[in-house]
């Protein structure tokens, strides 16, 4: 049994066909023992290991105040967090680990190195690459990003430095992005010859508009935190600390009022609005109809409609 800290280093992640993620628990189980484990009342991160030999990828699952909140951290510091190939397989492996796993109720990105989200893709290991192994790779990267935008339960991510290229396309593919007003975010392909590869030209003019889309893809513009506030490329903007983890403090805050509501209602509400968003007016009607139709039989109607009743706090389970 390997500790959360340590489960995606390389040496063992091809040894994991397949994961058991044991809710409230900070390690990864490969069989139903994972239980006999102690389990660990912490809602942060333990000390990083940052260097050659640590992980890549670091994953938690939250307790105390923040149960059911699954964190995946960033953790590449000699790259800058750049997407390589170790780095995507092991985030890969992780979304569909959880994909399925009802305990989940947000998912929370962020990073473990000082002032950097994500700088983009890896070019030096790009350059490595034979040139018939650059289409698929990049085709790889958008795929899991679409994993991560549809996973059935919200998504935050925290901006606490450095968000390029691909980093930010990451970042547009989560539902609600919070930013440190130092953050630097953009999407700068074209200053390298090529164009967003992983969603940004589809998603950015969805979030913000086709014309300041194109306006910022063409110019490979940087913004901070605030100018990304003002034209709504993410939902909040906060002043930065002394740690240099505002925006991921927030995000935590955000991520405990979620987890607090009515699960299976949270995944509804998404769902009716990620579907209802790309058709007409009528038919996004029609998918909320549905998705309604869902919590009407649910258990934890009941259940919240009881604890209105006896004015206490209802305990949902998500069915």
């Amino acid at each position: 049994m390997k500790s959360l800290k340590y489960c995606f280093h390389p040496s063992i992640i091809s040894r994991i066909p397949s994961c058991i993620l044991s809710a409230n628990r900070r390690y990864l189980a490969t069989d139903q023992n994972a239980s006999t484990k102690t389990e660990t009342n912490t809602t942060t991160e333990a000390q990083a290991e940052i260097g050659p030999s640590a992980p890549e990828l670091q994953v938690n699952n939250l307790t105390g105040d923040h149960q059911h909140v699954f964190e995946i951290a960033l953790n590449r510091a000699e790259r800058r967090n750049a997407l390589g190939k170790q780095l995507l397989s092991q985030l890969d492996a992780t979304l569909d680990s959880i994909k399925d796993n009802n305990a989940i109720r947000c998912v929370l990105f962020r990073s473990m190195v000082p002032n950097v989200f994500c700088a983009g893709a890896d070019l030096k290991e790009r350059l490595t690459m034979p040139q018939e192994e650059v289409g698929p790779f990049v085709s790889k990267i958008k795929e899991i990003f679409s994993k991560i935008f549809g996973l059935s339960v919200p998504t935050i991510v925290a901006l606490d430095g450095l968000a390029l290229g691909g980093g930010l396309e990451l970042a547009l593919a989560c539902d609600i992005r919070i930013a440190a007003h130092t953050a630097k975010l953009g999407l700068t392909e074209t200053k390298l010859g090529i164009i967003p590869g992983a969603g940004g030209t589809q998603r950015l003019p969805r979030l913000i508009g086709v014309a300041k889309a194109k306006e910022l893809i063409y110019t490979g513009r940087i913004l901070d935190g605030q100018q990304a506030y003002e034209i709504r490329l993410v939902n909040e903007v906060v002043k930065q600390n002394a740690q240099s983890d505002a925006a991921y403090q927030r995000s935590l805050e955000i991520a405990r009022e979620i987890a607090q509501q009515g699960p299976l209602a949270v995944r509804m509400a998404k769902q009716a609005i990620n579907k209802g968003s790309e058709v007409d007016l009528q038919t996004g009607l029609d998918v909320e109809e549905g998705c309604y139709d869902t919590v009407l039989t649910s258990e934890d109607r009941i259940e919240g409609l009881k604890a209105f009743q006896e004015k206490r706090k209802p305990i949902y389970k998500g069915v």
